[in-house]
């Protein structure tokens, strides 16, 4: 897995996912702007996601939904703030309900990923932001944390293909 170090800051309220990967940037960053490669790993192994809308762009919005283990579907909402491809993307990630709508009283956390180049490898530094101390924890206790790691870890054997 090239997941480095998993940073949790309750003092600035943020997750931190660090990973290596023997790639280049604009492989690394196909993985966020194809939606097919996307659903590949955006979500744990048990909760493949399914993307139903995947708008790139600033202002744009991506849909997407993650099947359980029974079945259960889970959906969520990106919010796109800022793309400048192959290096950065910021948007505002939430819960939806089964049309779509943002979830009222769930958090939604402010999503930054940067790809930096060193040589042939890519580092992927992947920030999610909290409101208050209270999301943060509401978020971990539902297993975020461990959740997007095991998402990031997926990506390398679509790097491999």
């Amino acid at each position: 897995m090239s997941v480095t170090s998993v940073d949790k800051d309750f003092d600035s309220l943020s997750l931190t996912v660090t990973a290596e990967f023997p790639a280049g940037a604009e492989q690394v960053w196909q993985l966020w702007a194809d939606p097919r490669r996307l659903e590949r790993w955006w979500g744990p192994p048990a909760y493949p996601a399914t993307v139903e809308k995947h708008q790139l762009t600033p202002g744009g919005e991506v849909a997407y939904f993650m099947t359980g283990p029974e079945g259960d579907e889970h959906h969520g909402w990106w919010h796109v703030t800022s793309v400048a491809p192959p290096a950065s993307l910021e948007f505002t990630d939430g819960f939806a309900d089964d049309k779509g709508n943002p979830s009222s009283g769930m958090p939604t956390t402010t999503v930054r990923v940067r790809l930096t180049p060193h040589g042939d490898e890519t580092r992927m530094e992947l920030r999610s932001g909290f409101g208050t101390r209270q999301q943060m924890e509401q978020l971990m206790t539902m297993g975020m944390e461990e959740g997007l790691k095991q998402a990031v870890g997926q990506m390398d054997e679509l790097l491999g293909e």
